[in-house]
């Protein structure tokens, strides 16, 4: 069984000799057979259906065993049978009446095969618009779309598992080419399997005008806008609680910014996934280039060849026409019209030019630039939020006390305010590292401290690390 769901005999259809034959019928029946009806089909009309697709198909394709029948009607009914034991129909009566339809489970599975077999799984740009326009419109509408944020969550860990499997399959076909012995045969599968239906379909798709990465930049932008965003995040987190997929708000809270975290992480590190795809490319473009530049083979007598007309020629007294020498085969070289010409001339060199310079001139830096420039750099550090910034102010609070509220927490100046803001999210700030030091929770009431108005929450350290704390201070 298959995660405890699909029938235990659901996948012998698909193993059998008969798969090319069963495979294409189950993608029948879900397609045209059942397709958008909502009720089930009489089990005499699926028979037929089933009658009618076998016509294409000779006994041998058809046939799992010696036992199937010849006959068209029995086989039909055979072929059913085989489909109820394997557990992809489910036969029933209603009103008297015996009808079939496909095992709900079984149906899933079908849906995704039929979406794999459609080629739907090799779309670059669905999956990046998807991601764009759910997370677009729970961010538009977070009280009412919150789902649409675990969606683009989904589409995004289904985007990031396309990109890999493009370089896994790019790999696996790169040793095929590698392995096959047949120079003629290793061509074949470079430019029917490789290039038709790797570099056409899907990579060249990332070299386009028109490529599905120009969407990346939004998808950042609009994840880390929602991230900063108390009132977003607590939107979102509300209709999480309300339709049911938290048990409270804390937990609706911390799903949110997984999924926004996730969101980030996938988009912001894309590149090493497509620098392993183009070095795949690379690699067996250079060995296919390689192979047809020394594929045919070396021409060892030519060069003797050469040397024994040149040998004629030179010792030549008239000035006819030497046609053999040595019993060898040579082209006709006339010495009154020797084979030189524009064509055999190579080109000369161009000169090159003098490159002409001049001294660089003095340039005196101007003290305020360089006090801007300082500034900047000033205002930069004094803004970015580092672990090393949050402990610090963290282990000054609560140096005396186990837990500390939001509430109580007095800021004094903009750079506390700065450390401040981000304490609610030191959970899933910098990939979690703070969770092992820390423990935040929501709390009622509220921070109004002239700085930052929003829900209470309190912190306190993790147990664990006040005790590894307070070993090392004793060392």
């Amino acid at each position: 069984m298959l995660f405890t769901h699909l029938a235990d005999d659901l996948f012998r259809p698909l193993a059998s000799p008969s798969r090319a034959f069963n495979a294409a019928l189950l993608l029948h029946l879900h397609a045209r057979v059942f397709g958008d009806a909502a009720e089930p089909l009489r089990k005499s009309e699926l028979l037929a259906a089933i009658g009618d697709f076998s016509v294409g198909w000779s006994q041998a394709e058809i046939a799992d065993d010696e036992a199937t029948p010849v006959d068209p009607i029995e086989r039909r009914s055979a072929v059913f049978r085989r489909l109820i034991e394997a557990g992809w129909l489910v036969e029933r009566r209603e009103r008297y009446v015996p009808v079939v339809d496909f095992d709900p489970d079984a149906r899933l599975l079908i849906e995704e095969l039929a979406r794999i077999e459609r080629g739907e799984t090799r779309s670059y740009g669905g999956a990046v618009l998807e991601v764009l326009s759910a997370l677009e419109s729970a961010i538009a509408s977070p009280a009412d779309r919150s789902e649409a944020l675990r969606n683009a969550a989904k589409a995004s860990r289904t985007f990031l598992g396309h990109l890999r499997g493009l370089a896994g399959a790019m790999r696996k076909l790169e040793e095929r080419i590698l392995r096959e012995p047949d120079l003629s045969a290793a061509f074949r599968l470079y430019f029917e399997e490789f290039v038709e239906r790797h570099l056409v379909s899907d990579y060249r798709t990332l070299h386009t005008r028109f490529n599905p990465f120009r969407f990346r930049s939004g998808i950042v932008r609009e994840a880390g806008r929602a991230l900063r965003d108390p009132l977003t995040l607590r939107a979102l987190a509300d209709g999480n609680l309300r339709e049911g997929r938290a048990a409270d708000i804390t937990a609706a809270e911390r799903m949110v910014r997984t999924d926004l975290v996730e969101i980030l992480a996938i988009f912001e590190g894309l590149d090493p996934h497509l620098d392993a795809v183009a070095d795949v490319v690379a690699r067996l473009e250079r060995r296919i280039s390689a192979a047809l530049r020394y594929r045919d083979p070396r021409d060892s007598a030519r060069i003797e060849r050469a040397a024994a007309a040149l040998r004629a020629v030179g010792a030549s007294e008239d000035d006819g026409v030497v046609d053999d020498v040595a019993g060898l085969p040579l082209p006709q070289v006339s010495l009154l019209r020797p084979p030189i010409g524009p064509p055999q001339l190579t080109n000369p060199r161009m000169p090159r030019r003098i490159i002409e310079y001049e001294p660089l001139p003095e340039i005196d830096v101007d003290p305020a630039i360089e006090a801007f420039i300082a500034a900047k750099d000033e205002f930069r550090r004094r803004i970015t939020v580092t672990p090393e910034r949050i402990v610090a102010y963290l282990d000054a609070r609560l140096q005396q006390v186990k837990a500390l509220r939001g509430s109580e927490i007095q800021v004094d100046d903009v750079d506390a305010f700065v450390v401040f803001q981000r304490l609610r999210e030191i959970d899933v700030l910098f990939d979690g590292v703070l969770r092992e030091r820390y423990r935040v929770a929501r709390t009622e009431g509220r921070v109004s401290n002239g700085w930052l108005d929003c829900p209470d929450f309190v912190i306190e350290r993790v147990p664990a690390a006040a005790t590894r704390r307070g070993a090392g201070k004793a060392g």
